[in-house]
Protein backbone atom coordinates (compact mmCIF):
# COMPACT_ATOMS: atom_id res chain seq x y z
CA UNK A 1 0.00 0.00 0.00
CA UNK A 2 3.01 2.20 0.52
CA UNK A 3 6.44 2.92 1.06
CA UNK A 4 6.67 2.13 4.48
CA UNK A 5 7.48 -1.61 5.91
CA UNK A 6 5.59 -1.22 9.22
CA UNK A 7 2.81 0.75 11.02
CA UNK A 8 4.02 4.25 10.46
CA UNK A 9 2.43 7.12 12.82
CA UNK A 10 3.38 11.09 12.88
CA UNK A 11 3.39 12.22 16.29
CA UNK A 12 4.05 15.97 17.77
CA UNK A 13 5.24 16.53 21.06
CA UNK A 14 2.79 18.28 23.47
CA UNK A 15 5.89 21.30 24.06
CA UNK A 16 3.15 24.10 23.64
CA UNK A 17 0.25 22.13 24.03
CA UNK A 18 -2.38 24.10 26.48
CA UNK A 19 -6.12 25.74 26.19
CA UNK A 20 -5.60 29.13 24.58
CA UNK A 21 -8.74 29.32 22.35
CA UNK A 22 -12.14 27.85 22.59
CA UNK A 23 -13.48 26.34 19.18
CA UNK A 24 -15.16 23.41 20.76
CA UNK A 25 -17.47 22.44 23.70
CA UNK A 26 -14.60 20.78 25.16
CA UNK A 27 -12.36 23.66 25.14
CA UNK A 28 -12.44 26.32 27.79
CA UNK A 29 -9.55 28.79 28.97
CA UNK A 30 -10.83 28.37 32.91
CA UNK A 31 -10.02 24.39 32.48
CA UNK A 32 -6.25 24.38 31.28
CA UNK A 33 -4.25 21.38 30.90
CA UNK A 34 -2.05 20.24 33.25
CA UNK A 35 1.89 20.45 31.07
CA UNK A 36 3.33 17.73 33.34
CA UNK A 37 0.24 15.67 32.93
CA UNK A 38 -0.45 15.82 29.28
CA UNK A 39 3.56 14.96 28.65
CA UNK A 40 2.90 12.11 31.02
CA UNK A 41 -0.13 10.66 29.23
CA UNK A 42 1.67 12.13 25.40
CA UNK A 43 4.61 9.41 26.43
CA UNK A 44 2.57 6.54 27.55
CA UNK A 45 0.99 6.72 24.00
CA UNK A 46 4.16 6.74 22.10
CA UNK A 47 5.38 3.95 23.94
CA UNK A 48 2.88 1.86 23.48
CA UNK A 49 2.42 2.80 19.88
CA UNK A 50 5.93 1.51 19.94
CA UNK A 51 5.63 -1.44 21.81
CA UNK A 52 2.58 -2.78 19.34
CA UNK A 53 4.93 -2.27 16.41
CA UNK A 54 4.93 0.89 14.96
CA UNK A 55 7.83 2.99 14.16
CA UNK A 56 6.74 6.69 14.98
CA UNK A 57 8.03 9.96 13.18
CA UNK A 58 8.54 13.08 14.99
CA UNK A 59 7.17 16.73 14.30
CA UNK A 60 8.77 19.94 15.81
CA UNK A 61 6.19 21.50 18.00
CA UNK A 62 5.63 25.10 17.47
CA UNK A 63 5.19 27.95 20.31
CA UNK A 64 1.96 29.54 19.60
CA UNK A 65 0.51 26.50 18.00
CA UNK A 66 -0.97 24.46 20.49
CA UNK A 67 -3.24 22.22 18.51
CA UNK A 68 -0.25 20.80 16.39
CA UNK A 69 -0.03 17.96 18.97
CA UNK A 70 -3.20 16.71 17.12
CA UNK A 71 -1.53 15.41 13.13
CA UNK A 72 -4.15 13.73 12.44
CA UNK A 73 -5.58 17.16 11.30
CA UNK A 74 -2.40 17.64 9.63
CA UNK A 75 -3.80 16.21 6.07
CA UNK A 76 -5.02 13.13 4.42
CA UNK A 77 -2.86 10.56 3.42
CA UNK A 78 -2.95 8.28 0.25
CA UNK A 79 -0.20 6.51 -0.36
CA UNK A 80 3.28 9.52 -0.77
CA UNK A 81 0.66 12.58 -1.01
CA UNK A 82 -1.20 14.38 1.50
CA UNK A 83 -4.34 16.37 0.88
CA UNK A 84 -3.07 19.24 3.20
CA UNK A 85 -6.12 20.53 5.49
CA UNK A 86 -7.25 23.96 5.14
CA UNK A 87 -8.50 24.77 9.19
CA UNK A 88 -11.43 26.78 9.39
CA UNK A 89 -10.26 28.48 12.17
CA UNK A 90 -8.27 30.90 12.75
CA UNK A 91 -6.49 29.90 15.34
CA UNK A 92 -5.53 26.39 13.38
CA UNK A 93 -4.41 27.75 9.93
CA UNK A 94 -0.73 28.23 10.90
CA UNK A 95 -0.19 24.99 10.58
CA UNK A 96 -0.50 24.29 7.53
CA UNK A 97 2.46 25.38 6.68
CA UNK A 98 4.45 23.62 9.18
CA UNK A 99 2.81 20.29 7.61
CA UNK A 100 3.53 20.89 4.28
CA UNK A 101 7.23 21.58 5.06
CA UNK A 102 7.38 18.65 7.18
CA UNK A 103 5.53 16.55 4.50
CA UNK A 104 7.67 17.84 1.89
CA UNK A 105 11.16 16.87 3.49
CA UNK A 106 10.13 13.54 4.07
CA UNK A 107 9.26 12.56 0.11
CA UNK A 108 5.86 13.11 0.08
CA UNK A 109 3.66 15.37 -2.40
CA UNK A 110 1.52 17.71 -0.62
CA UNK A 111 -1.93 18.73 -2.64
CA UNK A 112 -3.54 22.51 -1.11
CA UNK A 113 -6.91 22.39 -1.04
CA UNK A 114 -8.94 24.84 -3.15
CA UNK A 115 -10.08 27.89 -1.05
CA UNK A 116 -13.60 27.95 -0.98
CA UNK A 117 -13.66 24.85 1.67
CA UNK A 118 -12.49 24.03 4.77
CA UNK A 119 -10.86 20.65 5.06
CA UNK A 120 -9.55 19.31 8.12
CA UNK A 121 -7.78 15.88 6.98
CA UNK A 122 -7.98 12.79 8.56
CA UNK A 123 -10.12 14.44 11.61
CA UNK A 124 -12.90 14.24 9.06
CA UNK A 125 -11.74 11.81 5.46
CA UNK A 126 -11.83 8.16 7.09
CA UNK A 127 -11.38 4.80 4.24
CA UNK A 128 -13.77 2.03 5.71
CA UNK A 129 -12.29 -0.42 2.78
CA UNK A 130 -12.25 1.46 -0.42
CA UNK A 131 -14.77 3.86 0.27
CA UNK A 132 -14.22 7.45 1.74
CA UNK A 133 -16.16 8.17 4.24
CA UNK A 134 -16.82 12.33 4.95
CA UNK A 135 -17.45 13.67 8.31
CA UNK A 136 -18.83 17.65 7.48
CA UNK A 137 -20.49 20.29 8.30
CA UNK A 138 -18.74 21.85 11.76
CA UNK A 139 -15.39 21.88 10.39
CA UNK A 140 -15.16 20.44 7.40
CA UNK A 141 -17.40 21.36 3.58
CA UNK A 142 -19.23 18.88 1.78
CA UNK A 143 -17.57 20.31 -1.13
CA UNK A 144 -14.15 19.32 0.06
CA UNK A 145 -14.57 15.74 0.52
CA UNK A 146 -16.03 15.61 -3.09
CA UNK A 147 -13.36 17.65 -4.64
CA UNK A 148 -10.50 14.72 -2.63
CA UNK A 149 -12.99 12.05 -3.89
CA UNK A 150 -12.52 13.12 -7.23
CA UNK A 151 -8.80 13.82 -6.85
CA UNK A 152 -8.19 10.23 -5.99
CA UNK A 153 -11.04 8.23 -7.91
CA UNK A 154 -12.82 7.00 -5.13
CA UNK A 155 -16.61 6.88 -3.67
CA UNK A 156 -17.33 9.38 -1.02
CA UNK A 157 -20.08 8.75 1.39
CA UNK A 158 -21.04 12.03 3.00
CA UNK A 159 -22.02 12.14 7.12
CA UNK A 160 -23.42 15.28 8.28
CA UNK A 161 -22.35 15.74 12.03
CA UNK A 162 -25.16 17.18 14.37
CA UNK A 163 -23.50 17.42 17.76
CA UNK A 164 -20.61 20.02 18.28
CA UNK A 165 -18.96 17.98 20.93
CA UNK A 166 -18.26 15.71 18.13
CA UNK A 167 -16.89 17.61 15.34
CA UNK A 168 -14.90 15.90 13.77
CA UNK A 169 -15.43 12.11 12.10
CA UNK A 170 -12.70 10.46 14.42
CA UNK A 171 -14.22 11.52 17.30
CA UNK A 172 -17.63 9.82 17.13
CA UNK A 173 -16.20 7.04 14.08
CA UNK A 174 -13.55 4.55 13.78
CA UNK A 175 -13.08 2.20 10.57
CA UNK A 176 -11.29 -1.18 12.28
CA UNK A 177 -11.15 -3.13 8.83
CA UNK A 178 -12.73 -2.65 5.62
CA UNK A 179 -16.11 -4.42 6.76
CA UNK A 180 -16.18 -3.28 10.50
CA UNK A 181 -16.25 -0.15 12.54
CA UNK A 182 -16.72 1.81 15.80
CA UNK A 183 -19.41 4.57 15.94
CA UNK A 184 -21.61 6.62 18.13
CA UNK A 185 -24.70 7.24 15.74
CA UNK A 186 -26.42 10.19 17.80
CA UNK A 187 -23.36 12.27 16.36
CA UNK A 188 -24.92 11.64 12.93
CA UNK A 189 -27.97 12.93 11.16
CA UNK A 190 -30.73 10.52 10.07
CA UNK A 191 -29.14 10.31 6.76
CA UNK A 192 -25.60 9.37 7.81
CA UNK A 193 -27.08 6.45 9.77
CA UNK A 194 -28.64 4.67 7.16
CA UNK A 195 -25.26 5.13 5.22
CA UNK A 196 -23.38 3.48 7.90
CA UNK A 197 -25.88 1.22 8.57
CA UNK A 198 -26.30 0.21 4.59
CA UNK A 199 -22.33 0.53 3.70
CA UNK A 200 -20.05 -1.25 6.68
CA UNK A 201 -21.54 -4.71 7.34
CA UNK A 202 -20.54 -4.62 11.26
CA UNK A 203 -21.02 -1.50 13.38
CA UNK A 204 -19.87 -1.43 16.81
CA UNK A 205 -22.27 1.32 18.49
CA UNK A 206 -21.40 3.03 21.95
CA UNK A 207 -22.65 4.61 24.58
CA UNK A 208 -23.09 8.34 25.34
CA UNK A 209 -20.84 7.91 28.42
CA UNK A 210 -17.74 5.92 26.47
CA UNK A 211 -18.49 8.10 23.69
CA UNK A 212 -17.89 11.29 25.75
CA UNK A 213 -14.59 9.29 26.83
CA UNK A 214 -13.71 9.42 23.10
CA UNK A 215 -13.66 5.99 22.49
CA UNK A 216 -13.99 5.91 18.83
CA UNK A 217 -10.85 8.38 18.74
CA UNK A 218 -9.15 4.70 18.87
CA UNK A 219 -5.68 3.69 17.07
CA UNK A 220 -5.67 0.80 15.39
CA UNK A 221 -2.86 -1.62 14.54
CA UNK A 222 -4.20 -4.49 13.16
CA UNK A 223 -5.86 -6.34 15.80
CA UNK A 224 -4.23 -4.17 18.57
CA UNK A 225 -7.16 -1.01 19.54
CA UNK A 226 -5.41 1.92 21.67
CA UNK A 227 -7.93 3.82 23.17
CA UNK A 228 -8.64 6.41 26.17
CA UNK A 229 -9.53 4.95 29.89
CA UNK A 230 -13.17 4.32 31.30
CA UNK A 231 -14.64 2.36 28.29
CA UNK A 232 -15.29 -0.86 30.00
CA UNK A 233 -17.78 -1.82 27.38
CA UNK A 234 -16.10 -1.02 24.13
CA UNK A 235 -13.01 -2.75 25.29
CA UNK A 236 -15.63 -5.94 26.10
CA UNK A 237 -17.10 -6.20 22.95
CA UNK A 238 -13.18 -5.53 21.10
CA UNK A 239 -12.29 -8.65 22.73
CA UNK A 240 -15.21 -10.88 21.57
CA UNK A 241 -14.43 -9.50 17.87
CA UNK A 242 -10.48 -11.07 18.18
CA UNK A 243 -9.33 -7.55 18.84
CA UNK A 244 -7.38 -6.89 21.57
CA UNK A 245 -8.02 -3.03 23.11
CA UNK A 246 -5.12 -1.18 25.31
CA UNK A 247 -6.14 1.81 27.20
CA UNK A 248 -3.78 4.72 28.13
CA UNK A 249 -4.65 7.83 30.40
CA UNK A 250 -5.54 10.97 27.73
CA UNK A 251 -7.42 12.98 29.76
CA UNK A 252 -5.62 16.35 29.77
CA UNK A 253 -6.23 15.98 25.57
CA UNK A 254 -9.99 15.50 26.06
CA UNK A 255 -9.96 19.47 27.74
CA UNK A 256 -8.93 20.28 24.32
CA UNK A 257 -11.54 17.52 22.37
CA UNK A 258 -9.01 15.07 21.20
CA UNK A 259 -7.45 11.32 22.33
CA UNK A 260 -5.37 8.75 20.61
CA UNK A 261 -6.45 9.17 17.24
CA UNK A 262 -6.06 12.69 16.99
CA UNK A 263 -2.43 12.32 18.57
CA UNK A 264 -1.49 10.51 15.53
CA UNK A 265 -1.28 10.25 11.71
CA UNK A 266 -0.67 6.88 10.10
CA UNK A 267 1.61 7.95 7.54
CA UNK A 268 1.33 4.38 5.95
CA UNK A 269 -2.36 3.87 5.86
CA UNK A 270 -5.05 3.22 7.97
CA UNK A 271 -5.74 -0.84 8.15
CA UNK A 272 -9.56 -0.57 7.11
CA UNK A 273 -8.05 1.42 4.10
CA UNK A 274 -7.85 -0.17 0.59
CA UNK A 275 -7.13 3.08 -1.95
CA UNK A 276 -8.11 2.81 -5.19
Amino acid sequence: MSRFDRPTILMCPPDYYGIEYEINPWMSRSRQSDSTRSKEQWHDLHALLEKLGADVELMKPCDGLPDLVFTANAGLIMRDTVFLSRFRHEARQGETPIDDDWFSEHGFQTVAHPDQWSFEGAGDALFCGDTLFAGYLIRSDAGAMQWVGNEIGCRVIPLQLIDERYYHLDTCFCPLSATEAICYLPAFDEYAQSAMTEHIPHLIEVDDQEAARFCCNAVVLGRDVVLNTGCPNLEAELKTRGYTPHSTELGEFIKAGGSAKCLTLRLDGEDAAIWP
